[in-house]
Formats: C-alpha cells, structure tokens, sequence
C-alpha cells in the first residue's frame, strides 16, 4: 500500500470514529508502511485534526465508565498501554463525577450479590472485592462500599 492511500485510508478510519496515534501506527504497521512514511501520516493527521490525544482521551474515559463499567485503574492501565500521555489521562479521570462513581460500584455490587451463592460473609466480602477489583475500582471505595451493602443485608 503507497503512503497516499494509507492516508486517505487513515483519514476515513478517523473521521469515522476517534482514535489515537498508538491504534493508528499500529494500522499503518499492519499495513506494511516505512515507519517514516508513519510519522509523517501520523503528524497529517494531527495537523488535520483528525487525530486529538485529548478528545480521545476524554471520550474513552467516559465511554468506558458509562458503558463497559470500568473503574479508573482500569480504564488508566488500557489508556497507559495506548501510550497516552500521564497528564491527559489524569485530566480526564477526574472529570468523572464523583457521586456518580460510587453509585455505579454500589450499583454493581448490588446486582453481584444476587448472583453470589455464599453463607459465609468473610467469603462474599472476598468475592464482591475481588469482582471490584476487577474492574477496576479503588480497595478504599470498594471495601467501602461492600461493607456498606453486608451490613445492610444483616
């Protein structure tokens, strides 16, 4: 594939749904292109705007909260192997609504302890932390919130 066509090829990827430049290098190496010829389709698209580290970080943060229902060390672990940038992440993390995230751990506790077939309330406190952690919430929060929920079933 020419350079060229990686571009225009690049472009449409982009203008279609937000990516950053590790998915976008990781395209173009798969498409066989010189990693010169990369840097240089990488840098078009961020002068063209096609590519923004920060729209896309502010946009996966959220998404992944809202939809996949993951906690911030998960969702900073996925965004840190994408190679983003410490500050941008950290930005974006603390954009999310502090009420909102405990609800949805409380929320998502609560909806696991229906599943969970367990006398022993040592064993679900295990379970409920290890399904937090998991995905990806905070020891201090869950353990918060788990011991909030056992004593409310008592």
């Amino acid at each position: 594939m020419s350079a060229e066509s990686a571009l225009s090829k690049a472009m449409f990827i982009c203008s279609r749904m937000e990516k950053c430049c590790f998915d976008i290098r990781k395209k173009l190496r798969d498409w066989e292109i010189s990693s010169d010829d990369q840097d240089q389709i990488i840098q078009t698209l961020i002068d063209e705007k096609f590519i923004n580290e920060e729209r896309y970080t502010n946009f996966y943060v959220r998404d992944k909260f809202r939809f996949n229902r993951w906690g911030r060390i998960k969702i900073t672990h996925h965004l840190k192997q994408k190679q983003i940038p410490e500050y941008l992440i950290s930005d974006a993390i603390e954009q999310l609504d502090e009420v909102e995230y405990s609800n949805m751990l409380s929320d998502l506790l609560t909806s696991k302890i229906k599943t969970i077939r367990e006398e022993d309330p040592y064993q679900l406190k295990a379970k409920l932390y290890r399904f937090a952690q998991g995905r990806g919430f905070e020891s201090q929060l869950s353990l918060q919130i788990i011991d909030k929920l056992i004593s409310a079933m008592d």
